[in-house]
């Protein structure tokens, strides 16, 4: 891990969407109170049901947050990528964490007890500022997701999602851009309200058509405009 534990800074939490706008002094407070963990691939960060008693960061990796209902089925919710906080929301609900959060590659994160989180809010008030504005920048993404499963043809669907994951964890390589973080097609599916089957089916023929590869439960978007024109045509 490029990021040393032990010889965490400030500046490390400057870049992180809950902290962004706090000054120094402010960010230095923050440190004192944070639990900084290194999380290795499969960690589970907290289980579904569980008491939800701290607030969640990613300093580095990536972590995939899913709800499984009572007979086990399990939905993606979303993939947690370095910067962003999950696992807050609940914190000011009184309520146990309503899903399963799990590192999917080696990664370092952090924490704040609730207590702490509270007590850093009334003393910085633009922590509550940014935590309003992320829950609704994820409340907007849930609204497209959920519109997209009402309205689109699934291949629109897939198309999207690998949109949305590229930008938010992709980088570019010698054949495109990959997405950097194990993504099954089983995961693909769950994101965009498809069968299994069917996700498999339709990447099969992207790659087929060298839109995409998948090797390793890594995809590798080789046509960003091929892709953009199937999630933008809703005509068929």
């Amino acid at each position: 891990m490029s990021i040393a534990m032990a010889s965490l800074t400030p500046d490390a939490l400057a870049r992180m969407e809950l902290f962004v706008g706090l000054p120094s002094s402010a960010l230095a407070e923050v440190l004192t109170c944070a639990r900084v963990r290194h999380l290795p691939k499969n960690t589970v960060v907290f289980v579904q049901g569980a008491a939800a008693d701290r607030c969640h960061a990613l300093l580095q990796g990536h972590a995939r947050i899913a709800q499984s209902d009572d007979d086990g089925a399990q939905l993606v919710v979303r993939f947690i990528g370095p910067g962003e906080m999950f696992g807050t929301v609940a914190l000011f609900t009184d309520r146990s964490y309503p899903a399963e959060a799990v590192a999917v590659v080696d990664s370092v994160g952090t924490s704040w007890t609730k207590a702490a989180l509270f007590d850093l809010i009334g003393r910085h008030p633009q922590i509550a500022l940014n935590i309003v504005k992320i829950v609704g920048t994820r409340l907007r993404e849930m609204e497209e997701r959920l519109r997209e499963i009402t309205t689109q043809r699934v291949e629109c669907r897939i198309a999207c999602v690998l949109l949305r994951l590229a930008a938010q964890g992709g980088h570019l390589a010698s054949d495109g851009t990959t997405i950097d973080f194990p993504l099954s097609r089983k995961d693909v599916a769950e994101m965009c309200g498809a069968t299994l089957h069917t996700a498999s089916r339709i990447l099969t023929a992207w790659e087929k058509a060298g839109l995409v590869t998948t090797r390793h439960q890594r995809v590798t978007i080789r046509k960003l405009t091929g892709i953009r024109r199937i999630a933008e045509d809703q005509s068929r």
